[in-house]
């Protein structure tokens, strides 16, 4: 394996040389996949691949809107609890077999069953028996999906719920299950990967690049006819590779000062609203931030959130004290009580807090933070652990781990103590923040186990109107924070460099670009 590395390393530079070609879209695409099972997804970076992969009953378009997908049409009974799904005729899979009703079922059931441990089955509580499936209570064949003919699905929830926005998570693509009866995991390489969405699998190069050709049995040939994703952990490494012509758009932007960057590279530019959030997950199932709040309160206050976000980060960010970003609908997230503070008010609160916590110069804390690889990250733990260390003489160690390496040991809750968190909005909806924090939910990454939390969140899927399903969530909110699991630090803006030649790329607030909605014109 070892004398593979150089050949690897050569390939990644010619690649990075070549220059971008009009019939291939090249996408920056942040760290490698840890996995090309739609069910399993647990990250954005696979699921920007997923989206033109699959396709769900119902999709969006480049603007993040609402469209049919394999449903032509759909539809609710009055008291929201039943809706009906109706497939448009001549579906396929991309082997040319014949996609119908009964297949999108079986593969709910799968994504469902405990030996799935789908991360995104969280959001689908309201769906009938879900959770009962999952935990194993119950057969999959229990769950409220069937199909009364070939071209009709329905759902049955136990309340109402924004279905059709759940149905764009990767957890609702149909997955081909021949091909894991036969291959099992490696059902997701090349050749054996079966998908139904407007491009196929060509080849997936490990820390390197996925390419995706155009799906010949899809509804509609793209205008482009092949993607390739790259893997592009560094910022400062896709930068200069966009620079060489070697990347058409880029998963992100280096911690440059904004105003170089637009000086450089003018509309290419793009930076607008996202729903998401980035703080330091807190494990509190581990010594020493467990049972002591006042500790993880201290850190929190020790952050100087202005500094980080207009001279480390730099690019649109909002300092955050709470968990949900604003913008999401129909609600008005939750802060910290001292937000409203100056950060010198805070860290004198903040050196009180670490001295009732049992540390102080005699005594000293002796943390890890642990983040995944990116130069951004990198950039923003060295600041924190200069801040911890200067405001409350804490010896800190940084922890860097490739992708894949940092996910399992984050799940896990054994070695963590300070770690990288956030979440990328799924949908537009402030449940979808809260229920990572859930007792039992697979990105529960801090062991939070509050019973008046998860109390809040099953009053607030009860509550009869939107106002008091948002002042429930609010509540809920307040006390995660209360609570200390989590240190806030920012909220996210999508920042990406796009080629003058790149025409569809819009804006939209959960960052989705579908490949099939792009085109590229001669440079």
């Amino acid at each position: 394996m070892f004398a593979r590395i150089p050949v690897m390393l050569a390939s990644l530079c010619l690649l990075a040389a070549l220059p971008v070609s009009a019939q291939t879209l090249e996408r920056g695409n942040g760290p490698e996949p840890s996995t090309l099972d739609a069910h399993r997804c647990p990250e954005v970076s696979c699921g920007n691949i997923l989206r033109d992969l699959y396709e769900g009953l119902v999709a969006e378009d480049g603007a993040g809107r609402l469209i049919p997908g394999m449903a032509e049409r759909w539809e609710v009974s009055p008291d929201g609890r039943t809706w009906t799904f109706h497939l448009r005729a001549g579906l396929r899979w991309s082997n040319g077999e014949r996609l119908g009703a009964s297949d999108i079922v079986a593969s709910f059931r799968r994504a469902f069953e405990p030996l799935t441990a789908a991360p995104f089955a969280v959001h689908f509580d309201a769906l009938e028996n879900a959770n009962a499936v999952q935990s194993g209570k119950l057969p999959s064949a229990r769950l409220g999906v069937f199909a009364p003919d070939a071209r009709t699905v329905v759902f049955r929830l136990t309340r109402s719920a924004a279905l059709p926005q759940m149905l764009l998570l990767p957890i609702a693509y149909p997955v081909y299950l021949p091909a894991i009866r036969a291959h099992g995991a490696q059902h997701t390489r090349a050749g054996h990967l079966v998908v139904n969405g407007a491009y196929r699998l060509a080849a997936w190069t490990p820390q390197a690049h996925v390419l995706l050709e155009a799906n010949p049995n899809y509804r509609e040939l793209p205008p482009i006819r092949r993607v390739r994703f790259q893997v592009t952990e560094d910022a400062a490494s896709e930068l200069q590779r966009y620079q060489a012509g070697g990347l058409h758009i880029t998963e992100t932007l280096p911690p440059l000062p904004l105003a170089n960057l637009r000086e450089r590279f003018g509309g290419q530019v793009r930076i607008s609203p996202y729903l998401g959030a980035m703080w330091i997950g807190l494990n509190l199932t581990q010594p020493p931030l467990r049972d002591n709040p006042a500790l993880r309160e201290a850190l929190s206050l020790a952050i100087d959130r202005d500094i980080l976000t207009r001279y480390i980060t730099g690019l649109g960010e909002m300092p955050a004290y709470g968990l949900v970003p604003p913008g999401v609908a129909d609600y008005s997230p939750a802060s910290q009580p001292w937000a409203a503070a100056t950060q010198k008010q805070r860290n004198v609160l903040a050196q009180r807090r670490y001295r009732e916590a049992g540390y102080g110069p005699a005594n000293p804390l002796r943390i890890e933070l642990r983040y995944n690889t990116s130069t951004p990250l990198r950039r923003m733990n060295l600041a924190i652990a200069a801040m911890w260390r200067e405001t409350l003489g804490a010896q800190v160690v940084l922890r860097n781990e490739e992708w894949k390496v940092f996910v399992g040991n984050r799940k896990q809750r054994i070695i963590t103590q300070a770690f990288r968190g956030g979440w990328i909005a799924d949908l537009n909806d402030a449940r979808n923040f809260l229920a990572n924090f859930q007792a039992g939910s697979a990105t529960n990454w801090s062991g939070l186990a509050d019973p008046t939390f998860d109390r809040l969140l099953l009053q607030a899927d009860a509550a009869p109107t939107t106002a008091q399903r948002s002042a429930l969530l609010k509540q809920a909110e307040a006390r995660l924070l209360a609570q200390q699991a989590i240190v806030p630090i920012y909220y996210y803006t999508s920042k990406h460099l796009v080629r003058p030649e790149v025409i569809g790329f819009e804006a939209n607030a959960l960052d989705h670009h579908p490949s099939r909605f792009l085109r590229l014109k001669a440079p």
